[in-house]
């Protein structure tokens, strides 16, 4: 009998609670419950959704994962709830900390609740749900500051991608007590590392992202982004894709956490949406399964964390500094070391053609941070991240 069994015959809950206004945190978190649940049947693992959308997500990665046993809960919020989130989701997060709110009671009958994002540790400051311990799957593997902050440390248990999350961690001393490096579970769910299957234009020009990020603080969009777009728009040697982060026109005012600053994304002109050479994608499933990582030549940047996904195969990078940064040593723009550093979007056209000239100089680099990133092997990364849960959970009991 297991462990889990015999302790006054009450079997383990663990709950996944994907609880984002967007769908990009999903793979980072489903595919454990599949491999959990799979392997160990003695445990009730339930999907636990805010929204049909992150439900949706959850279950379009299902097939990878035969033989699971998860559970699907989708919550929702009494109706002057969803009236004054529908109000202020322009501006703010405010219906995944209702959820939580509303759901408190039911959310504290787990063991264990497992998520890719911080707010749900209000469940415990705010919301009195002490019973379960809560565990961070995190989500990208980027090197934003933000992702490195004290609250990460509150967390009962933490699933790390690879040695590089662990040392920044612990360096800025915020490696929670308990954790373990489990590797990247999107991976696994997406098939990293299968080659692109889709042609997304019909023609043989060097297909560019452009992937900037939200933040105001950081991302190349406001500064520069109408520019980039109007450069492709007119190029005749090369196809853009357009994948921001899902979060750049989410909002109506988007606003900087680490260091205060708000700027509105705005819209973008119909032409671009039009044009054949240029694919536009603000937030669609493609734009979160790595289907454009992979179908890129070049990689266009700033503070996007979906650099060290393109990096699944070294090609040329190149990153825009409107704010002309001294960023040389900067681990919050560690990135950078992957390829060049355009500081003049009027030598745009130059740069890209240097990029490709002398990407040979970047590739061990860019291999050498793949993997400080990601600590790959050959068991798949969802099934090490929920042995790493089954084993802490079962420890604690």
């Amino acid at each position: 009998m297991r462990q889990s069994e015999s302790l006054q015959g009450a079997r383990v809950k663990i709950g996944f609670l994907l609880n984002h206004e967007q769908i990009h945190q999903v793979a980072h978190a489903a595919p454990i419950a599949y491999a959990l649940s799979r392997a160990r049947p003695d445990f009730d693992v339930t999907i636990i959704t805010g929204s049909q959308a992150l439900a949706d997500e959850a279950q379009r990665y299902a097939p990878r994962f035969a033989g699971h046993h998860a559970k699907f809960v989708q919550l929702s919020l009494s109706l002057p709830m969803r009236f004054a989130n529908r109000l202020l989701r322009g501006f703010a997060p405010v219906e995944k900390v209702a959820l939580l709110r509303a759901h408190a009671k039911y959310l504290n009958g787990f063991d264990a609740i497992v998520t890719p994002e911080k707010t749900a540790l209000f469940l415990r400051t705010r919301f009195g749900a002490t019973h379960p311990k809560i565990i961070h799957t995190r989500h990208g593997a980027g090197d934003r500051a933000i992702g490195f902050d004290a609250s990460g440390a509150k967390f009962d248990f933490a699933l790390l991608s690879g040695q590089k999350i662990a040392d920044r961690l612990r360096e800025v001393g915020n490696l929670p007590p308990a954790h373990t490096i489990s590797g990247y579970p999107k991976f696994d769910a997406v098939g990293a590392f299968d080659p692109p299957t889709n042609k997304l234009f019909n023609n043989d020009r060097k297909t560019v992202l452009y992937a900037p990020h939200p933040s105001p603080h950081l991302s190349s969009w406001y500064d520069w982004g109408r520019d980039v777009l109007e450069f492709f728009y007119q190029s005749s040697e090369y196809n853009l894709i357009f994948a921001p982060h899902v979060m750049l026109f989410q909002r109506r005012l988007n606003i900087s956490l680490d260091r205060l600053r708000a700027a509105r994304p705005g819209t973008l002109p119909v032409r671009y949406e039009q044009c054949d050479h240029m694919l536009i994608d603000r937030g669609s499933r493609r734009s979160v399964d790595m289907t454009y990582t992979k179908a890129a030549d070049i990689y266009l940047g700033d503070a996007s964390s979906q650099i060290y996904e393109f990096l699944v195969r070294p090609r040329p990078c190149l990153f825009l500094d409107p704010a002309k940064r001294n960023w040389a040593g900067d681990l919050n723009f560690d990135h950078w070391r992957a390829g060049d550093v355009l500081r003049d979007i009027s030598g745009l056209g130059d740069a890209l053609k240097q990029v490709q000239e002398n990407h040979e100089t970047y590739a061990s680099t860019q291999a050498e941070m793949f993997a400080y990133a990601f600590d790959i092997t050959d068991e798949p990364s969802s099934e090490r991240a929920a042995r790493a849960i089954a084993e802490f959970v079962e420890g604690g009991r």
